[in-house]
């Protein structure tokens, strides 16, 4: 529940979904709805930075959707709680802009479905007009009335194929990773304490956030997010060598014992909703487009676990905060490459985001001019 003091969604809230009728000749098809508009990049601003829905709502309402359907397709075979599958993969597809004055309706399907691994596919589209309730049409909003999803649909929005996993120990007891980002970044995170940072920026576009407010945490849904500064550690390296770290925390807690459909999975949707946030535009910082940015824009996505769900529960206290460590590989043909990996606060490396957008920059025209 938002306050006057912080109108800031939680997950239970921002990522709402309610189930629909199947479609007429899809009976293995199950459809859901979101209860809550899209959260809109910069709609704290007092000038008009974007006008479509952040990309990362839909990637990982979709998921939500999918741990649904798989969740009901368990109930009806009666599978134990402790058997239940983990999400594993999620590879997503951009298509269309979405808009944030309708909701967003999920179609899923079951591809294979097995003990111990499974895959479903989703679709998302949302209806060819605005809200028939009004308040429903502006930002952080909500809840849509059903007849919206009345309306005829406009092409599909998003797809993308989810996995699902049976939880296991590791192998001989190996696990294998890099140096944690708690480790490798020691002495720049031990200058503050995780809660000191700077609030991650609403819009992290240079040009944006030289007339934005200072310290401006807005509305962002979810998660409290803070972002570490890395310009000393960043300063005369290649792009492809500097870091950005953003330390973050639930608002409010996820329950995770199974209760109203929330589980492990639906923190592992948690980690996918967050990853995806200014990434893009952080890189567009780096390639020096900071002012003169005119495009960024998701074309896929996609997120692994490493480990079994259950890892990725987010326990809800002041020193719970986990790490997203942003690196930006490649950059060309008007494409950019993101490449996140997700650190527990015990410094395991959880999943790893990669993820491929539209970049483009202006030749002359700079971006506060256009504001």
């Amino acid at each position: 529940m938002v306050t006057p003091e912080d109108p800031r969604l939680p997950f239970q809230e921002a990522l709402e979904l309610v189930k629909l009728p199947p479609r007429d000749g899809a009976p293995s098809q199950t459809r859901w709805m979101a209860t809550h508009n899209a959260h809109l990049p910069g709609a704290e601003l007092e000038f008009n930075v974007h006008t479509a829905a952040y990309g990362g709502h839909v990637y990982g309402q979709a998921a939500l959707a999918v741990c649904r359907a798989l969740r009901k397709l368990e109930d009806q075979k009666g599978t134990k709680p402790s058997e239940r599958l983990g999400l594993h993969t999620i590879h997503g597809y951009f298509t269309r802009v979405g808009h944030t004055d309708r909701p967003f309706i999920y179609e899923v399907a079951p591809i294979t479905i097995s003990r111990t691994f499974s895959t479903l596919s989703v679709s998302a589209h949302q209806p060819n007009q605005s809200s028939t309730d009004p308040k429903c049409r502006t930002p952080n909003s909500g809840p849509f009335p059903l007849e919206d999803a009345a309306f005829p649909p406009l092409p599909t929005a998003f797809a993308a194929i989810c996995s699902f996993k049976s939880a296991e120990p590791h192998s001989n007891g190996v696990s294998i990773q890099d140096e944690p980002a708690q480790e490798r970044f020691a002495s720049i995170l031990s200058r503050r304490r995780p809660q000191d940072w700077a609030p991650a920026p609403v819009v992290d576009i240079d040009g944006v956030m030289a007339t934005a407010p200072p310290g401006l945490v807005g509305v962002w849904p979810v998660m409290d997010m803070k972002k570490v500064d890395m310009r000393e550690f960043n300063k005369g390296k290649p792009v492809h060598e500097r870091v950005e770290l953003i330390l973050y925390r639930l608002l409010k807690p996820l329950p995770s014992d199974g209760t109203s459909g929330y589980d492990a999975n639906a923190h592992v949707v948690a980690h996918a909703y967050t990853v995806d946030r200014n990434g893009l535009i952080m890189a567009g910082n780096h390639l020096g487009f900071g002012y003169t940015l005119s495009k960024a824009a998701s074309l896929s996505y996609s997120l692994v676990i490493h480990v079994n769900a259950e890892d990725c529960v987010m326990r809800f206290g002041e020193d719970q905060w986990w790490i997203m460590e942003a690196t930006f590989p490649r950059a060309a043909a008007g494409r950019g490459i993101v490449m996140c990996r997700v650190w527990s606060p015990e410094g395991v490396h959880i999943a790893t985001e990669y993820q491929d957008g539209l970049i483009r920059s202006h030749e002359r025209e700079p971006i506060k001019e256009k504001l």
